[in-house]
């Protein structure tokens, strides 16, 4: 089978996103039911907003699976900078480029949109998305403990400074 992705809502996106999330960080982490609603929640309120000529959501699929997800905000982008979210691989096909390529293909789009940077929450542990984050460029530029995803960690701020002026979203 071959992969293929898909750009916007598609039916089943948000639930499946949250479950790739809850199912891969209950293995790996411990979370539980408020970090899957969580980001079901954020998901869906993300998508009542939607704007393609300011936000990109990729969906990559495997047949009819999706097998993982990326987004960029770009609501407060001429503020605080697009803000990449829900970036995951499902665990069959990590190690594949899957990751690598949904991640250039983001930063692709904030270079396009021209937004001056990217940020992204995240935590300490997670190693291969990290090396990836900075393999594109993405510096740390800030660490402290924390409980926003229901569990104390050590919460992760990431930015990659795009070189553009500050520009109202889905301007060009």
């Amino acid at each position: 089978m071959r992969s293929r992705v898909e750009l916007g809502y598609t039916p089943g996106v948000i639930g499946r996103v949250a479950e790739l999330h809850g199912r891969y960080y209950s293995r790996q982490f411990g979370f539980g039911s408020f970090f899957e609603a969580r980001v079901a929640a954020d998901v869906a309120d993300f998508f009542r907003s939607y704007d393609p000529d300011r936000d990109l959501f990729l969906a990559m699929f495997e047949g009819a699976d999706i097998i993982g997800s990326i987004a960029v905000d770009g609501s407060r982008a001429a503020r605080d900078g697009a803000q990449l979210r829900w970036f995951i691989v499902d665990e069959s096909v990590q190690g594949h480029g899957v990751g690598k390529l949904m991640l250039n293909s983001a930063v692709a789009f904030c270079r396009q949109h021209r937004y001056r940077s990217i940020y992204l929450e995240t935590f300490v542990g997670l190693d291969v998305a990290r090396h990836l984050y900075e393999q594109a460029g993405f510096k740390l530029t800030r660490e402290a403990v924390g409980s926003q995803y229901g569990a104390r960690v050590v919460e992760q701020r990431f930015e990659l400074a795009l070189g553009h002026p500050a520009e109202e979203p889905g301007r060009r």
